[in-house]
């Protein structure tokens, strides 16, 4: 298969992603599957820079209009070298808070007070579990102890799933990131909106209601590898709270030596792991799912799953939206 043809499925792939969530990006992603001239451009990135999302949310940055693929393509083609640079050094750092509807289950089975570690933390918004309000199922609203959050995340539920009844008491959060977003910094808040997909107007309202609560209490977010800076920044962990290191769909970014050696790291740690990654990337997971379905359903790998230790918890929407408990 050539490049262009992998590239192009990669696009049409993505269309079908974007269906239903983003008409523009769906629209763009289709006229890129069967344009050759921009698929020949996009292969002029290296391997790991020709995502759509990347691609799309970097011409965005610099100017590209919404709407129909012709207006993107020739906004393109005028603005590839820029297009180009930018794409060299931009990271996709999609920061989704209702993530944490996904991971509150898990976080209430974890004796507090809780210090919290996240790994691909981008700018943080996933590290205030504590200080958004939830609903599940339809039910009645979980508010912080000081009342009712500006981040409002509802999630559905199936399987029994612990609905939690209390917020954790958080004392300590800070974020690993290859190069973290500071929402107090103007060009890194445009990032971070950016990189929400075009029509996607109640999800932008949630991270700008989050990124106001992280602009007010600043998460201690460093520059760094997972694996090389996880055990430093556990030290500064107070004592009397218990570690838990959270990673949600960063791990399968990671080469899989590194991905080795930061669990490797974390296996030194005194800390829980809670993860809501990629349900095939690790194996305890994928023997755990096994244990508790009676086998592996044949579609693992589009799936994502919520684990404690490495033990699978359950199925959930990538982005937190609903949690199937196993």
């Amino acid at each position: 298969m050539s490049t262009a043809a992998s590239t192009a499925e990669r696009y049409a792939r993505f269309a079908e992603e974007a269906r239903g969530e983003s008409p523009t990006y769906e629209a763009w992603a289709l006229g890129v599957a069967s344009d050759p001239e921009l698929l020949a451009l996009i292969d002029s990135l290296p391997a790991g820079r020709r995502q759509p999302y990347l691609v799309f949310a970097v011409s965005r940055l610099l100017g590209a209009p919404l709407g129909g693929y012709s207006r993107w393509r020739e906004f393109a083609l005028a603005n590839w070298p820029a297009v180009h640079t930018e794409a060299l050094v931009r990271l996709t750092q999609t920061n989704e808070p209702l993530r944490c509807a996904a991971l509150l289950p898990a976080l209430a089975l974890i004796p507090g007070p809780l210090a919290l570690l996240e790994v691909g933390a981008s700018a943080g918004l996933c590290l205030f579990p504590d200080r958004y309000s939830y609903r599940y199922d339809g039910g009645d609203w979980l508010h912080p102890h000081d009342g009712p959050s500006p981040v409002l995340l509802e999630c559905t539920t199936s399987g029994g799933t612990p609905v939690p009844t209390a917020l954790p008491e958080v004392v300590w959060r800070a974020g690993i990131d290859l190069a973290p977003l500071d929402v107090r910094v103007d060009a890194d808040a445009r990032w971070l909106e950016t990189l929400i997909w075009p029509e996607q107007h109640e999800r932008l309202a949630r991270v700008r209601a989050a990124a106001a609560i992280a602009r007010a209490h600043p998460p201690l977010l460093v520059a760094g590898d997972a694996a090389d800076a996880v055990a430093g920044l556990a030290e500064q962990a107070p004592a009397g709270a218990t570690l838990v290191v959270i990673s949600s769909g960063v791990l399968v970014y990671m080469a899989r030596p590194r991905r080795e050696l930061f669990l490797a790291e974390l296996g030194r740690l005194d800390a829980r792991w809670v993860g809501l990654e990629a349900a095939g990337l690790f194996p305890g997971v994928v023997e755990s799912i096994g244990e508790k379905t009676g086998g592996v359903p044949d579609d693992l790998a589009a799936r994502f799953a919520l684990s404690l230790d490495g033990e699978a918890l359950a199925f959930v929407q990538p982005h937190g939206r609903r949690v199937d408990w196993l």
